[in-house]
């Protein structure tokens, strides 16, 4: 008999994390347990998990997807005070709203800096009150390639002045992505860009960022190490095999570190592993999930 997909149902929400700052979530109705907690890279938004949420939630799954704060539709910090705890903190608030329908904690999917938010997280949690039954991290290990974090930052930083118009900034993210085979629109591009008071569109994110965690993350790597060795619940590394961000050398110092991680490499993938290969990669956490 074939499955007959469920209708997907989203709506917009807002959660206010400790301290007053109010973060955007989107919450895809689903009565299949775990639930799924999405939790994006630097510079993106809730937005990139739209294809994985959608396609998981028709086979019943939910799912939570959030802004973090200084992203898309969260709200900035004053000052452009920002640090590591904030971000783990509003994890964990977004997590303890996304209890699944039989109480168990959500798994959580997170790309790039949501990955490692999620092992300090679940790393550094009591024993009994882990936030997070299961770990899908993707494309992102403790210790990273310098190179390929640099190039994403130079991407970010290339554009101070914003660009004139829709079609500007799909040609910037052309030259940045060659392999993506479709140029995007102007519907796809909304979400990502905010127009300033100049008439100029500029990114989702808070120019702040740059010079907050980002430039001491390298720091944090013992801590991230340290976080790892004690996860307990079970784990999937989803990789990009065209990554520059993950290699074979810090996928196997991670699987040596948690020995208990499953590790899949998506070959038509780079760092941004779900824009890439979004029918492989929902099609292995529905896999993950089956065995949970």
């Amino acid at each position: 008999m074939v499955a007959i997909p469920s209708p997907v149902h989203s709506a917009r929400a807002s959660l206010v994390s400790f301290d007053g700052i109010a973060l955007a979530t989107q919450h895809w109705r689903g009565q299949r347990s775990p639930s799924l907690l999405f939790a994006h890279g630097f510079g993106q938004t809730r937005h990139a998990w739209n294809g994985a949420a959608r396609a998981l939630a028709a086979q019943g799954f939910g799912a939570t997807t959030f802004d973090a704060r200084g992203h898309g539709e969260s709200e900035r910090v004053p000052r452009g005070d920002y640090h590591m705890e904030q971000f783990v903190a509003d994890l964990l608030a977004v997590a303890a709203s996304t209890p699944s329908g039989d109480g168990r904690a959500p798994v959580l999917v997170g790309a790039s800096m949501g990955g490692l938010l999620g092992l300090l997280a679940a790393g550094e949690a009591e024993e009994g009150k882990e936030p997070f039954s299961a770990l899908v991290l993707v494309d992102i290990t403790p210790r990273w390639e310098t190179a390929g974090v640099e190039r994403i930052l130079g991407f970010m930083r290339a554009h101070p002045n914003g660009f004139a118009d829709y079609d500007e900034a799909a040609s910037a993210i052309e030259a940045y992505l060659p392999h993506r085979r479709e140029r995007k629109t102007e519907a796809q591009l909304k979400p990502l860009l905010r127009q300033d008071h100049d008439g100029r569109l500029r990114w989702h994110w808070d120019p702040a960022l740059l010079d907050g965690p980002i430039q001491q993350s390298e720091r944090y790597q013992p801590r991230l190490f340290a976080a790892a060795a004690q996860v307990q619940v079970p784990v999937l590394l989803l990789s990009g095999a065209r990554s520059d961000v993950v290699s074979s050398h810090t996928v196997d110092e991670f699987l040596r570190l948690v020995p208990h991680a499953r590790h899949v490499a998506l070959p038509d993938a780079t760092h941004m592993v779900a824009g890439d290969a979004n029918d492989a990669f929902t099609r292995e956490i529905a896999t993950f999930l089956e065995t949970l």
